[in-house]
């Protein structure tokens, strides 16, 4: 995944939302500092932790535990940005979970059924209520069926897209 973020859907004010934010960021810094060392907390340009995670249950164990340090758990959630464009091969249909490897052999390479059965699992152990771009922009089978089997609890987020209405008088 690309981006795990925090959304703290609990809160009862914009000043309870930051609130909530801000201490689970900072629960998080150490979290991550604990486990990783110094170095581990460098933000990106957005401001968010550039951690080097070996693995997604990694990065959400780790907003988890922030989160139930913090004393938010059931009112602070998890969303999710993939962007899978980064990942999706259109040639054979498939999606490699191995695409930041030098000399990629191929064999972390799954299916749409089978990557939309690691968001479910996801889904069913952490606190995520939002997937965004879980699929190519193209398939549209995979976006069906996810929408279909977690929909009722997890929003799906396609691509993003900007409509400008003209105004009405």
């Amino acid at each position: 995944m690309q981006e795990f973020m925090i959304l703290p859907a609990g809160a009862s004010s914009f000043k309870d939302a930051m609130k909530m934010g801000v201490e689970v960021y900072h629960n998080l810094k150490a979290v991550i500092k604990k486990k990783y060392g110094q170095d581990a907390t460098n933000v990106g340009d957005e401001g968010g932790f550039a951690t080097n995670i070996q693995e997604n249950k990694e990065g959400l164990e780790l907003l988890k535990t922030a989160i139930e340090k913090a004393g938010y758990t059931g009112k602070v959630v998890i969303g999710m940005d993939v962007a899978v464009s980064e990942f999706s091969n259109d040639k054979d249909k498939t999606y490699d979970l191995n695409f930041k490897v030098e000399n990629n052999d191929g064999s972390q390479k799954i299916s749409g059924d089978s990557l939309k059965d690691v968001y479910k699992s996801f889904a069913s152990e952490y606190p995520i209520v939002s997937i965004e771009d879980p699929f190519d922009q193209d398939d549209w089978t995979h976006y069906s069926k996810m929408t279909e089997e977690i929909g009722q609890q997890v929003q799906i987020v396609g691509q993003r897209f900007l409509i400008l209405l003209p105004a009405t008088s």
